[in-house]
Parts: structure tokens; C-alpha cells; sequence
């Protein structure tokens, strides 16, 4: 009794002794883990290997970027969503033109009538390319401008200077700079050089085609709000061209260094690659830049003459940067890399994913760091969206070939090219708007509203050149549909 009064038993002692000794080694081993994340920090990466302008083998640099590297080595897997992507085997993936077969009517006459397929992932972008059947017709050496990593064949065609290695780039057939390529060593798909100083790590682009692409546009007039840098620039004394690695923030960057491929562009051997941007990123404004450019020997520009119907072509690539330019997520701030390549943690390090996939299959990361909303109210919203423009594309398909079916018919009545002349055009510009939506990679999600108003101009261009095809003993009654722009600018969607 008076043991008790007087103070603490020793159990009682014992017991505070090892809780204090637990906590101290708990806080201590807290300092540590602080401390060596804090280390992590200040190096991200452990230099192991030398890596220059010429390693341009991703496993190379995946022995100093381990994390990076096997997460790039995932884009070899098969990924699908509803409207997009290769969800098959190993093989080569679906045929478009078999699953839409409009789509290969649309094309007569070009090598994407033989040969047009579901997208793979970024591991495959050069094999894809040497094996398609679209082989078996001459094929430009500007096509490797955004399969391969390429830089160093750029160097070598212009003995030392790569933008005049690329300028004369088109001049060589697709097989013979692709072999060259491989004897150089150099036989690898877009790699991590090609978007990553290799003395800094530091985000650049490399592909002559953008950096002549984006200082046309600087140089333009075209409302550019979500590149706050080029309109920086416009403003400025413009001593030198607008340079995206010396003038261009971060953020601009992480969509840059994407917009060096997923873009549109003229890629065939009547002139250099290029990018036309000289009078916008809208559809209405790269059609304009198309319409006022004409080839060495005078004529017009076109990419391919419609086998059935005669028509001048405009064929689009895959303008994934010009549509997303139009959409809320461009005049927000939200890079391309954003949602494609969301920032994921590795320790005390922050690096972006570089398993390259729709943000469908990462809603958590990709999208939800800023939309406050369940996954599946994210999924529902964009399924929406998709099967809109979806129904929208196939309603502008079933136009376009009644339009065909209408030219071929007046043709049997013994109508001439000069009689059919307002309906070729509308065709033209029917296909362009058809195009430009099939060919981008997002169903319409990257500007919504803008996809769906040049898909409605797609649908109503190829009625009118339908209507002036059936009226072809009048011709000249049906007056070609004015240029969008006269009718007012597309807005960007809210």
C-alpha cells in the first residue's frame, strides 16, 4: 500500500521505458525514410550508361530509367476501347475498310483503300508501317518522319544538318531510307530521343516537320488562346522564330512533344513533309492552307485523285492536335500528356506514365484527379459523347456515298467533267470534313462540339454535291456551299 502511494511500480516503469523506445525508433525511422526520399529527390535517376543524340534503342536508356522504360514496353500489349484500339492477338489488327466499308470506297485510288487498320501501341509504330500492304505502292521516305528515330538519318542526308537531311528526306523511296536506317543501327520506333535531351532529360522536340509547323502558325494570325507562349512571342520584336524549345513553357511542352506525329500533314514525294498550319489548326482553316498551295509543276494541291469519281482529294492523317486545339481541355491547360501519360509516383520521384494509352483504361489517374465524379459516371459521359460524333460519322459516310452513286450515275447519262465540276468540289470538301474526323483518334472527344459541326458540314456538302451530281444538265444552278469561315469562325467548345 505504501509501495503504491509513494510512485510507479516497475511494470509500470518497464512499460513507459519500451513505449518511449518504440517511439523513438518509430520517429527515427520516420526521419530516415524522410531523409532518403528527400535524397531520391535531388536524383531522380542514377546515371549507369552514357546515352547521346544517337542512342536511339529504348533499352539503352532504360538501364538509367528502369521505371520509365518498363512502362513503355507495356504499349506491346493489346488495349481497347469502344471505339478504338487492338483488342485481338498478337496479329496485325482489324481492318477499318472491312468493318466500315464506305470507308474503302472513300479512299479509291489512295494506298489506304488496300490497307487501313485499328491503331496499336506505340512499340509497334515502325513494324506496323513496314508491313502494311500499303507497301506495295511506292511509298515516300518522309514516312518515317514519325515511325522511326530518325534524327541520325536526318544528320547524315544533310551531312551534319538534320533540317536539310529531312528537306531532302522526300526525294528517297520508303524502302530505301528504311534500310538505310537499319544498317545505320538505327532501326527503332520513335524512341526516347526523340522527345528527351539526352544530357538533361529535359522535354524538346526534334522533328523538323513541327518545329517548321508551329513557326507557321506563330507567324500567322489564327487565334491560338491555349499556346499562351506563341502568343508571347507574336507580341514580341520577333528577332528570331518562334523556337518551342527555347520559347515554349512545360506545359505546352508535354503536348508538343506529341504534336511532332499526331497531327496532319502532306507526306508523299511531290514536296517536303509539312505541316499546315500557316493558317490555323482548325479543319476549315488546314483546308484553306491546302486550297492556296499548289505543287512545282502549277497544279493544285491534292493527295490523290478519287478513282470513281475524278475528284481532287484532301486526305487527312490523324489530327489529334489540331481537334484537341478546338476543345475545352486545350484552353484549360490540360496537356496531351495529362491524360495519356498521367504523372505516377516511383518513392519520392513524380515521373509520367510512359505506358501511352486512352485515359479510358486509367480514369483513376487520368481523370479523376481533376474530375470530382465516380469512374463510371467518367465512362458514361464520354460513351455519350463518342457514339454522337460516332452516329454523326456514319450518317456522313451514307451521305458521301450517295454522292458517289450520283456522280457515277449522271457519268452513264453522259455527263463531262466540266458538267460535274461543283459536284466534285463538294466532294472534296465533303471528304476533307469526313476524313478529318474518321482519321482522329478520339471519336470526337477531343473538341466535341467541333467535331460534330464538321461532321454536320460533311453530311451537308456531300447532299449539295449529291443534289449538283442529279442536276449535272444544269450545271451552274447549284452554287458551291460558301467557305465556312465566311459564314464565321468555329468556336472552341465549352
Amino acid at each position: 500500500m505504501k509501495r503504491h502511494q509513494c510512485g510507479w511500480s516497475t511494470t509500470g516503469v518497464l512499460a513507459v521505458i519500451v513505449i518511449v523506445a518504440i517511439a523513438t525508433a518509430a520517429v527515427t525511422a520516420l526521419l530516415v525514410n524522410v531523409l532518403e526520399r528527400k535524397n531520391e529527390a535531388k536524383q531522380p535517376f542514377l546515371r549507369l550508361v552514357e546515352v547521346t543524340e544517337d542512342t536511339t534503342d529504348p533499352a539503352e536508356w532504360g538501364i538509367n530509367f528502369p521505371n520509365q522504360y518498363d512502362s513503355y514496353l507495356r504499349t506491346a500489349e493489346s488495349t481497347r476501347t469502344r471505339f478504338g484500339g487492338h483488342g485481338g492477338s498478337e496479329a496485325l489488327p482489324e481492318q477499318k475498310i472491312e468493318r466500315d466499308p464506305w470507308l474503302k470506297r472513300m479512299f479509291l485510288g489512295y494506298a489506304f483503300s488496300i490497307d487501313y487498320r485499328d491503331r496499336r501501341g506505340h512499340a509497334y509504330m515502325l513494324v506496323d508501317q513496314e508491313e502494311t500492304a500499303r507497301q506495295t505502292k511506292p511509298q515516300t521516305g518522309s514516312c518515317l518522319h514519325c515511325h522511326a528515330s530518325i534524327m541520325p538519318l536526318y544528320r547524315k542526308l544533310g551531312d551534319g544538318d538534320a533540317m536539310a537531311g529531312f528537306e531532302k528526306s522526300y526525294q528517297y523511296s520508303y524502302k530505301d531510307l528504311n534500310a538505310e536506317l537499319h544498317d545505320m543501327g538505327h532501326g527503332h520506333a520513335v524512341s526516347c530521343v526523340d522527345c528527351h535531351d539526352p544530357d538533361t532529360m529535359a522535354l524538346r522536340v526534334t522533328r523538323p516537320g513541327f518545329i517548321y509547323g508551329i513557326q507557321a502558325l506563330a507567324e500567322g494570325e489564327a487565334e491560338v488562346p491555349h499556346l499562351p507562349t506563341v502568343q508571347k512571342w507574336r507580341e514580341s520584336n520577333r528577332a528570331a522564330p518562334y523556337d518551342p524549345n527555347i520559347d515554349a513553357n512545360r506545359t505546352e511542352m508535354r503536348s508538343f512533344v506529341c504534336a511532332q506525329c499526331h497531327v496532319e500533314y502532306y507526306c508523299a514525294n511531290k514536296m517536303p513533309l509539312t505541316f499546315p498550319w500557316g493558317d490555323g489548326l482548325t479543319a476549315d482553316n488546314v483546308e484553306k492552307f491546302w486550297n492556296d498551295t499548289t505543287f512545282d509543276d502549277g497544279q493544285r494541291f491534292f493527295d490523290y485523285k478519287h478513282a470513281e469519281s475524278g475528284a481532287e482529294i484532301l486526305k487527312a492523317q490523324h489530327p489529334e492536335f489540331e481537334l484537341w486545339s478546338q476543345g475545352i481541355h486545350a484552353r484549360s491547360g490540360v496537356a496531351c500528356a495529362d491524360c495519356h501519360m498521367p504523372y505516377q509516383r516511383e518513392g519520392a520521384s513524380k515521373a509520367s506514365d510512359h505506358w501511352v494509352r486512352s485515359p479510358l483504361l486509367n480514369v483513376n489517374r487520368a481523370c479523376q484527379t481533376c474530375h470530382r465524379v465516380s469512374e463510371d459516371e467518367i465512362l458514361s459521359r464520354v460513351d455519350a459523347i463518342q457514339q454522337r460524333n460516332f452516329d454523326l460519322l456514319q450518317r456522313g459516310g451514307a451521305a458521301l456515298m450517295d454522292l458517289l452513286d450520283a456522280v457515277q450515275k449522271a457519268k452513264e447519262e453522259g455527263a463531262t467533267a466540266e458538267q460535274l465540276t461543283q459536284a466534285l468540289e463538294l466532294q472534296r470538301k465533303a471528304q476533307w470534313r469526313l476524313d478529318f474526323i474518321a482519321a482522329e483518334n478520339s471519336m470526337g472527344f477531343h473538341a466535341p462540339q467541333e467535331a460534330a459541326r464538321v461532321l454536320g458540314e460533311a453530311a451537308d456538302y456531300a447532299r449539295q454535291g449529291q443534289v449538283a451530281a442529279l442536276l449535272w444538265r444544269e450545271s451552274g444552278a447549284v452554287p458551291v456551299a460558301r467557305h465556312a469561315e465566311e459564314a464565321g469562325s468555329p468556336v472552341a467548345d465549352d
